[in-house]
């Protein structure tokens, strides 16, 4: 049988139930409930990639540096090196709990993180006009003074304080792909660009250098499951299935999609809110414009049923 390769990306959101559940412990055990639902899909016999989202995590390692910072006068951390601690926590999680599902079934299968780099362009558009809030809020006098000192750039957040935001540029290159790529082929599943991965710019002579900016994780899956011709991309996120006009009266649950029609839907921008679903739509029309031959959305404890086709929202060709 020939080897079926999937991108499955997770959202960060996914790991924590709500307010009353955040504890390292409680996101763990959401990481055992989502890893459950991916050892059905290896078990019948597709190869994994995983990606994963990291906001909240990121937005608690900033608030503790923050505190740290005010309280005991500590070294603050700086947003790329966040970004590769969650790939190390999050990973934990997932490889772990992962290993013990598949050695409960019997399947003798690997699995390895590793901190992943994506390289994107310091001269986007997205660095010019910064839009991702991060970190926790200020009051105007902190917010101008860390603009001033540490070149912040902040705004006001709807009444609420103030805050920082970075640019969320495109990822053009996943600097770690070959050794994602030796993995997969020799059967390993893979964690790989946790929160759309490290942000890195090239220096002008090839060196790297982490930068201050969000990749989105739908992106960023998109791009490594293009580089890797992978045969699906699936997206695992809240709802079961993918909505025209969600959450409007003419609301309409889809059960799949041509790449034409998800065009069309993106290109009228009114039925796919920006923050949520628009990328993730948008992630797969990359997919599928670049090798891919179809994708997947629905959420972790549909995964089984909608590679069954039983439910989810298919987006393919034609």
């Amino acid at each position: 049988m020939a080897k079926k390769v999937a991108v499955v990306a997770i959202g960060g959101n996914s790991l924590i139930k709500d307010k009353q559940h955040q504890t390292i412990e409680d996101q763990y055990l959401a990481a055992k409930e989502t890893t459950y639902h991916i050892a059905d899909m290896i078990e019948s016999g597709w190869d994994v990639v995983i990606g994963h989202g990291n906001g909240p995590q990121v937005g608690f390692i900033l608030q503790r540096s923050e505190i740290a910072h005010r309280v005991e006068g500590m070294h603050e951390i700086a947003l790329d090196v966040c970004g590769s601690d969650t790939q190390g926590a999050i990973g934990y999680a997932l490889q772990q709990t992962l290993q013990n599902e598949l050695k409960r079934r019997g399947i003798n299968k690997n699995v390895a993180t590793i901190i992943t780099q994506v390289e994107v362009d310091k001269e986007d558009p997205a660095f010019k006009n910064p839009t991702k809030p991060i970190g926790g809020f200020m009051d105007e006098a902190e917010a101008k003074k860390r603009e001033q000192e540490q070149d912040w750039n902040i705004v006001e957040d709807a009444g609420r304080g103030w805050r920082r935001v970075v640019a969320s540029p495109l990822p053009k290159r996943v600097v770690e792909f070959e050794a994602v790529k030796t993995l997969v082929d020799a059967g390993v599943i893979v964690i790989s660009v946790g929160g759309g991965g490290i942000p890195v710019v090239d220096r002008g002579n090839g060196k790297l250098r982490g930068t201050a900016a969000v990749i989105d994780k739908d992106y960023a899956s998109s791009l490594l499951a293009q580089n890797l011709r992978a045969d699906m991309l699936l997206i695992s996120t809240a709802v079961e299935k993918v909505a025209l006009n969600f959450g409007k009266p003419e609301q309409t649950w889809l059960d799949k999609m041509t790449l034409a029609e998800a065009k069309q839907y993106i290109a009228e921008g009114t039925h796919f809110a920006k923050g949520s679903m628009a990328p993730k739509i948008q992630a797969i029309i990359w997919f599928l414009e670049n090798g891919g031959t179809e994708a997947l959305i629905t959420n972790p404890e549909n995964i089984g049923k909608a590679l069954k086709g039983e439910t989810g929202t298919r987006i393919v060709l034609e």
